[in-house]
């Protein structure tokens, strides 16, 4: 009788961007990982995913994304400490019919920008951070910032949502924060010709601008920063060891 199947998925909507399903897929190939299946699975509602978890019996682990990472939350049975710390989860795994949530994007983002804050001549020490957006992907980024002990600041469009608004960054604030985060959305494929409402005119070589999203890989954020001389990182890396960490978690 032939092995049944490990199934996992990425549940977030829309999904077209997403690289999970290709690493995956080549990862089981590569290391000869046998009876491994990763799908993804678009929900258009987050009220969806019971039926969704029913209609895979042979679902062992998830990730999670956009817009779901806070979403998904009631709907599990327990989530490490961590996850609650941060308040958002973008792994699961489900382990004798229940499902515990994670969150490995905060191992990816902080070994990631390590790195990123050591790159080149740069010697100066980051001590504020502008950080875009106020969503799930946001609070990983917020608790590994006050880990290394770097000041957040929240931009979002809505008065009240953040600390700041776009409209409020034309001011020596944006002095003080050479480390911009990029957690919304703008810029993704297909809208590839969006990004933040920022003074970019103002950045120069002190600044590192660290866009989450990683497709394309250098979007109207990247470039502008980059045509302003300032460091820049898109997502790719942290999605790389954000997942290896979940494969870690489901593994276990």
């Amino acid at each position: 009788m032939p092995k049944i199947k490990r199934q996992f998925t990425l549940i977030g909507y829309p999904l077209s961007h997403s690289f999970s399903e290709n690493y995956f897929t080549q990862k089981f190939e590569r290391e000869q990982i046998k009876n491994h299946e990763y799908s993804l699975s678009p929900l258009e509602r987050i009220e969806d995913f019971p039926q969704l978890i029913t209609s895979m019996p042979n679902l062992v682990g998830l990730n999670v994304t956009i817009p779901y990472k806070e979403q998904v939350i009631p709907y599990l049975d327990s989530i490490s400490e961590e996850a609650e710390a941060i308040g958002a989860v973008n792994t699961i795994k489900i382990e004798n019919g229940k499902l515990k949530g994670f969150n490995t994007d905060v191992y990816g983002f902080e070994k990631s920008l390590i790195q990123f804050l050591q790159k080149g001549n740069k010697k100066q020490t980051v001590e504020n951070a502008l950080v875009l957006g106020t969503g799930g992907a946001a609070k990983a980024v917020i608790y590994i910032l006050k880990k290394l002990g770097i000041d957040p600041i929240l931009v979002s469009r809505r008065q009240n949502s953040g600390d700041l608004t776009y409209s409020d960054l034309d001011t020596p604030i944006f002095e003080e924060c050479q480390l911009i985060v990029n957690t919304t959305p703008l810029g993704m494929l297909p809208n590839v010709n969006s990004c933040p409402d920022l003074p970019y005119h103002r950045l120069n070589k002190n600044y590192f601008l660290y866009d989450l999203v990683y497709n394309p890989e250098k979007t109207v954020f990247l470039k502008r920063g980059e045509s302003q001389k300032a460091a820049i990182m898109n997502g790719l890396e942290m999605l790389h060891l954000q997942a290896e960490k979940a494969w870690e978690i489901w593994s276990k």
